[in-house]
């Protein structure tokens, strides 16, 4: 299963340089990486791995053109104002929820 999250609102900008990390209640997590160039990766607690790239839609972040390909070939989300050290609810894209959180650096 692909998990998403949605960078921050400002111009995706506080998401580049840093991870946000969608957080199961069985404690598995999924890292996800945006880049400013418009590039998209994630990588699972399990060792698997995805690339992409992220476009805004409105007032949602969409991931396309995903590797290696996925049941869904696209994923929107709505974007959320977040800073470094905020935690907020989401979905996955087959609805499991998620408990996404902002940190520094890459991890």
């Amino acid at each position: 299963a692909v998990v998403m999250a949605a960078p921050a609102q400002a111009g995706v900008s506080d998401a580049f340089g840093n991870t946000i990390i969608s957080h199961y209640p069985r404690g598995e997590w999924v890292k996800h990486y945006f880049e400013p160039d418009g590039t998209y990766a994630a990588a699972w607690s399990d060792g698997r791995r995805l690339s992409g790239r992220w476009v805004i839609e409105g007032q949602k972040v969409c991931l396309v053109e995903l590797r290696p390909r996925q049941l869904i070939s696209r994923f929107c989300t709505p974007m959320v104002q977040a800073s470094v050290g905020d935690t907020w609810p989401s979905r996955d894209p087959l609805g499991r929820s998620v408990r996404n959180e902002l940190v520094a650096g890459r991890r």
